[in-house]
């Protein structure tokens, strides 16, 4: 009988199980993840495979650290980017939340710099973002980049490894729940795990699980809008007026044909694209390291819709459009901005006469149009050419279009402020599998917050 039983091992589930045993030190805690211990975790792709095999179990997402370990670890330290923690608590008590966990990750060996944080800066860059109908977001950004993620998250690893107990590769199966209180859980193999308190923090990755286990349970759940996007790939030159100052900049636009919502998301400046496999679904995300450099930058444009009744299965729609990707590259397809405006699909010798090398060699040229809904396609390229009037050469004809990129976050559990389940008792869902957060400091303050709650208790 455990005190305390997690799901996942991702930056949600470890500052939990971080915060629990620095409150209640004696207390039985089990953490449960259904990949490697992080260093064991590995990408063929990464490792020389000319094409993603599709593991079952994906090992740029699944293992200790979550989908963040290989990422190249951005912590934004402001509550109004990555994630709705707001909604749940003032402001004020999430931006302790986020300092307290930013300065774990600086105990743990994250690097001291913070980019964006000169305001003088940042007003000249908002200004001239205004001038092209774009919103900046003001987000201060601590950068560890991929192998200083690894190494603290290692740390954090080797500190709770004997203080409390880490089941890898086990795979929760169903929770337990008897008179609308949570009991523990139930693993693939049939063992049962009892605990006074569950805590499911699955990540992205989990979203879906979740999202069927809490509709089996009848555990309210409501529609975050729908991320659906692509991820651009340009000359590093071209944003380094902008990511020499903020690192990462947080742009927000609304297009004029239909008005929806279009942001930037996870910038990498030098950094590469990368493919990722949720469930057998091939998907795009970029990364960028503290030491090796590229000479490209590459972020995602993701537009947002938010469904009305009856539709009811956001995370579906997202892997829908994904297969269609799937099914016309055999996996990541990628395309030139000019030839997705000629109408044309993108050919292996275009894409070689191109001034841009792809860091994503994998990626099968193809047209995007084909694949992503008229709307959303639409919004993509106003977006395009707004982000073209602040850093010119953003809609060159050689400018790289791959897809597909989707956020699986978008199913949210209805919770009280403490982030407790409504409906069933000492149940807590917390991260970015849970549609709470989207980002790798507000998941970790959600892990903070749940256990302090635990613990009060």
């Amino acid at each position: 009988m455990y005190n305390v039983a997690i799901v996942g091992a991702g930056p949600a589930g470890i500052f939990a199980a971080l915060e629990i045993m620095k409150l209640k030190p004696d207390w039985k805690v089990v953490l449960i993840e259904k990949g490697e211990r992080i260093e064991k975790r590995k990408c063929l792709l990464r490792e020389g495979y000319e094409k993603c095999p599709t593991c079952k179990k994906c090992g740029l997402l699944c293992g200790w650290g979550g989908a963040g370990a290989f990422s190249d670890g951005k912590l934004t330290l402001t509550p109004d980017v990555g994630g709705h923690l707001v909604d749940y608590m003032s402001r004020e008590k999430v931006e302790d939340l986020i300092r307290y966990s930013d300065d774990l990750y600086l105990e743990f060996g994250a690097t001291e710099e913070v980019f964006g944080t000169d305001i003088n800066t940042f007003k000249e860059l908002e200004r001239q973002a205004a001038l092209a109908e774009l919103k900046l977001v003001y987000s201060p950004v601590r950068h560890l980049g991929t192998e200083r993620s690894l190494d603290v998250l290692k740390a954090m690893q080797d500190y709770l490894e004997d203080k409390i107990t880490i089941l890898n590769n086990s795979v929760a199966r169903n929770l337990i729940v008897e008179c609308e209180q949570v009991k523990g859980l139930v693993l693939d193999n049939g063992q049962e795990i009892r605990a006074e308190y569950t805590i499911i923090a699955p990540g992205r990755e989990g979203a879906d699980w979740l999202t069927s286990e809490f509709g089996r349970n009848k555990i309210g759940m409501v529609n975050n809008a729908v991320d659906v996007g692509v991820r651009v790939e340009l000359p590093a030159p071209v944003f380094e007026p902008i990511t020499s100052k903020l690192y990462e900049s947080k742009l927000i636009y609304h297009s004029p044909t239909f008005g929806d919502e279009v942001r930037t998301f996870c910038m990498n400046p030098n950094g590469e694209v990368v493919q990722e496999n949720y469930n057998g679904i091939a998907t795009v995300n970029g990364h960028s390291y503290a030491e090796q450099t590229t000479n490209n930058t590459n972020f995602a444009l993701l537009v947002s819709e938010r469904f009305t009744e009856p539709f009811k299965e956001p995370i579906q729609y997202g892997q829908h459009i994904a297969r269609l990707a799937n099914m016309l590259a055999g996996g990541i397809l990628v395309q030139r901005f000019g030839d997705l405006l000629d109408g044309r699909r993108s050919t292996p010798e275009r894409i070689k006469s191109s001034i841009l090398t792809p860091t994503l060699a994998c990626a099968t040229p193809g047209d995007l149009s084909l694949v992503i809904p008229y709307r959303q396609m639409t919004s993509i390229i106003e977006m395009l050419y707004a982000l073209d009037k602040i850093a010119p050469g953003t809609a060159s004809r050689y400018t790289l279009l791959y897809g597909i990129e989707v956020k699986f976050y978008s199913a949210r559990v209805k919770l009280t402020n403490e982030l407790e389940t409504d409906g069933v008792k000492n149940l807590f869902a917390i991260g970015d599998g849970a549609g709470v957060t989207r980002g790798l400091l507000q998941a970790s303050a959600s892990g903070v917050h749940a256990a302090r709650t635990i613990c009060a208790r």
